[in-house]
């Protein structure tokens, strides 16, 4: 189901509750990367961050800087007997800084990127504790 870019309640409990996820960029020629990545939902200002340690340097960052049109996905299978996947999944825009990225962890080097989604989808969220 599309939708505009707030979150559900149960989609925000199921991003606070993740760290890792994949996120999508595209490079200057117009392939796509996509790379596993750290991340923290701010659900203050309902966007989500993405740090680490040289984050200037990495592709990700690079193409983002070229190209601010993302996706990224957060998504686990937490049975297979019975079979169940949940998941999100974030398309919109990203932004490049160069300070403050300190602040989505330790090691985090001052470099960061910040996604402002635009459509939001999910699936398999109604017991996200289990």
């Amino acid at each position: 189901m599309l939708r505009r870019s707030n979150f559900t309640e149960p989609e925000q409990e199921y991003l606070r509750q993740q760290r890792l996820g994949r996120l999508a960029t595209i490079d200057g020629q117009g392939h796509p990367h996509v790379v596993p990545t750290g991340f923290r939902f701010d659900p203050a200002t309902g966007t989500i961050a993405i740090g680490g340690h040289g984050m200037a340097e990495t592709r990700k960052y690079q193409h983002v800087r070229s190209n601010p049109h993302v996706a990224f996905v957060v998504d686990d299978l937490p049975s297979i007997v019975p079979w169940r996947a949940r998941g999100v999944e974030i398309r919109g825009r990203a932004e490049t800084f160069t300070e403050g990225g300190q602040h989505l962890g330790p090691g985090f080097g001052p470099s960061w990127i910040q996604i402002v989604p635009a459509h939001v989808w999910s699936w398999g969220l109604v017991t996200v504790g289990v």
